[in-house]
């Protein structure tokens, strides 16, 4: 059996630009997920860590550094990671960042939600357990981009349930958490630079747009056309319908 992979990479192109994903059923009937890169394909598991190994028996690194650091803490002990430890996780980090984008690209967002978390849960960790700045911001410095993709996909999930005003909410709690990230770091500065801002705040507005009428705000427009149209009478019975209805009455 020839282990060349040509075969496999010219049915499926890498093409610049463009986030190639899919779905396949491996070896062990499982489903895997399949990401096309420029010199080949990352194969990832679709649950636990992606490349299907369980360091120290654990479902992931983190997860084993987490065990370790809760023991320490029953035994009032200090936990702190290595610079070797640090990097390691990182690395385990960048897996997750590879399954994440791509469960983007198939909208699987519960996913997706899930990855990124774990990640953010992976930046709160080594925070808390190094004293040296530098290791905690070779992390810290992706928090914007990971909150930005947390609250993509939570939005969406929502968007789907047609829960706009949820949907809004859930946008704008994202962005204020990267905004409060900005100034509580040593940058604050880099908030009026913020792509993943940017990107947020020009998305509410796209959902704020599209988001459909309540029948308050129906109501009140067409209180504001009687107006226009000199329909006093109506305008007066629409004022009063609003009215009640704002009291929690039936109409």
């Amino acid at each position: 059996m020839s282990l060349d992979l040509n075969t496999i990479l010219k049915d499926w192109p890498h093409e610049n630009g463009t986030i190639k994903v899919r779905k396949i059923i491996g070896l062990d009937g499982r489903e895997k997920l399949q990401l096309r890169i420029d010199l080949g394909v990352l194969q990832m598991e679709m649950t636990g860590r992606p490349d299907g190994q369980r360091p120290h028996n654990c479902e992931s690194l983190l997860a084993y550094h987490q065990s370790r650091a809760v023991r320490a803490d029953e035994q009032a002990e200090d936990y702190e990671l290595s610079p070797e430890q640090c990097t390691e996780l990182q690395q385990e980090g960048i897996q997750y960042y590879h399954r994440y984008l791509s469960l983007f690209q198939i909208n699987d967002f519960a996913g997706v939600v899930r990855d990124t978390q774990r990640n953010l849960d992976l930046f709160d960790f080594v925070l808390a357990h190094t004293n040296r700045e530098e290791l905690a911001w070779g992390l810290q410095q992706f928090r914007p981009y990971v909150l930005m993709m947390n609250t993509r996909a939570r939005a969406s999930i929502l968007l789907g349930q047609g829960k706009f005003e949820e949907a809004m909410s859930e946008i704008q709690r994202g962005r204020d958490a990267i905004a409060d990230f900005f100034q509580r770091s040593n940058f604050p500065e880099l908030a009026s630079k913020s792509s993943e801002i940017n990107f947020l705040d020009e998305w509410l507005e796209e959902v704020r747009a599209k988001r459909p009428l309540s029948r308050l705000e129906i109501m009140q427009r067409e209180m504001e056309s009687a107006i226009t149209k000199e329909m006093y009478e109506r305008a007066a019975e629409l004022r009063d319908a609003i009215k009640l209805l704002k009291t929690g009455g039936a109409l």
